[in-house]
């Protein structure tokens, strides 16, 4: 069997051990069959029971983002990786940050590193876009707004307090673009306050982004 011919259709998303196994299905042994492929490089496992593509298949392998989505869920690429992939903030972003409502967790992967952050429904669920990031791999990434909010609420020790704190916060510390600040859409930010996290927070932040 050529496994690169039997994954071609499946090489866009990551693979889990269920669908590696009915690939394999025809192998008396498949387990060793997934620790030969992953030493040949033709694998690369992700975490238990998740694989992707190896480069020796030159096969398509799956966005970050999309593989981000796919580590560990229910999630959605947010906090700086989204800021950056909007380009509200200059600095490139060498780590995926999403949020999830399970529990905090970080993985360290042969293509990179994934963190997540806890945070409750239903605020949760707001502000969530489905974006194409390449031809058939749609990931979930937080809007602009909720990618700021995001931001703001896992920030340990951040309390926007004042209009002045608020802007060196978004201007000095983070180092938004006041033209994108001005972009953002205030009513539907102020339709989740009452669900959010850091209420207060987020009102003074609205406040402040009314005046610029």
């Amino acid at each position: 069997m050529d496994f690169k011919y039997s994954i071609r259709s499946f090489s866009t998303v990551p693979l889990n051990r269920q669908v590696l196994l009915d690939i394999l299905k025809d192998y008396k042994r498949p387990n060793d069959k997934i620790s030969e492929l992953i030493k040949r490089g033709e694998l690369i496992p992700l975490k238990k029971g998740l694989y992707i593509a190896g480069v020796r298949t030159d096969l398509t392998v799956p966005e970050p983002f999309l593989i981000a989505n796919h580590l560990w869920g229910p999630s959605y690429v947010s906090l700086e990786s989204a800021m950056s992939y909007w380009g509200i903030i200059p600095e490139r972003v060498y780590e995926v940050s999403s949020i999830t409502i399970k529990s905090s967790k970080k993985y360290k992967t042969p293509i990179g590193r994934f963190s997540y952050r806890s945070i409750p429904a239903p605020y949760y669920s707001f502000g969530i876009k489905s974006i194409e990031l390449a031809t058939g791999q749609l990931a979930l990434i937080a809007s602009p707004e909720k990618a700021l909010c995001d931001k703001i609420i896992t920030t340990s020790g951040l309390s926007l307090r004042s209009p002045s704190h608020t802007r060196n916060f978004l201007l000095d510390d983070l180092r938004i673009d006041p033209q994108w600040l001005r972009k953002f859409n205030l009513k539907e930010m102020k339709s989740w306050i009452e669900d959010a996290p850091k209420k207060q927070s987020l009102r003074m932040l609205i406040k402040t982004l009314e005046k610029l």
